[in-house]
């Protein structure tokens, strides 16, 4: 058995324990998940148009966002102002070159409902680069370690098919822990979980060609980064997407 086998394992008995654990007080965090809901509200997808250019110049690269919620840009105007367009604008600060872009995003995906829902819908032409924005709803959800990374092997894979030469970015799983909205056992348990996820994924990501994985950061600024405790602000998104990018320059012999 490989060490990522081992590891694999591991995380998958520490998820089912967790899981025998909170068996007790299933229906109470039932309870406290609806009435979260009912309290946050549902806020609307960004508004406008799906595609754009950020920077100036010659010799444009193209970039493909894809995922959740936050590439759907709830808690901004427009995708200009999501997550999409502020990654693209950051990267293009970067890269000293435009960036055209493209984005499609469903609320409440996981990676699975990625490959079904949102792939099929992805443009024929060539992109330079791929942003995932994936793991909040296998989180929420309680997607298991071994489904987690089986799905996202396969979305990978699936982009890796059709964009052979593509570099492919994705983003942190969920840092639940900060969201001011969640109570308590709930937000414990669940960050435990995206926890897993995170540990999982950098794991499985770490030898992979050209794909490179953005772990759930130390010292986010809070102040302004909900738009309702749980989706990013405009502002949040523009932090979030500034500290994506920097971090993704850090790792440039990977792509």
């Amino acid at each position: 058995m490989s060490r990522s086998d081992a590891n694999l394992r591991r995380l998958q008995r520490r998820y089912l324990a967790l899981g025998a654990s909170i068996a007790p007080i299933a229906p109470m965090l039932f309870l406290q998940g609806q009435i979260t809901r009912w309290k946050v509200g549902l806020l609307p997808e960004a508004a406008g148009p799906r595609e754009g250019t950020a920077g100036s110049g010659d010799d444009p690269v193209k970039l493909w966002v894809m995922g959740e919620s936050t590439v759907a840009g709830l808690g901004a105007r427009d995708h200009e102002h999501g997550l999409a367009g502020q990654f693209a604008e950051n990267f293009a600060a970067y890269l000293k070159r435009p960036v055209n872009w493209k984005v499609l995003g469903k609320n409440g995906v996981t990676a699975r409902r990625t490959i079904n829902e949102l792939l099929p819908h992805m443009p024929t032409e060539h992109f330079d680069y791929v942003l995932l924005g994936i793991g909040g709803n296998d989180v929420m959800k309680l997607s298991s370690p071994l489904r987690w990374r089986r799905d996202m092997l396969e979305l990978i894979d699936k982009v890796r098919t059709r964009l052979p030469e593509a570099v492919i970015f994705i983003s942190n799983c969920p840092m639940i822990i900060l969201s001011p909205v969640i109570p308590q056992p709930s937000k414990a348990l669940l960050w435990q979980l995206s926890r897993m996820h995170d540990e999982n994924i950098k794991e499985f990501t770490r030898d992979l060609d050209r794909v490179v994985y953005y772990p759930q950061p130390i010292g986010l600024k809070l102040e302004g980064f909900f738009e309702d405790g749980i989706h990013p602000s405009e502002r949040g998104y523009a932090d979030w997407a500034k500290a994506m990018v920097e971090y993704f320059a850090t790792r440039r012999d990977k792509w």
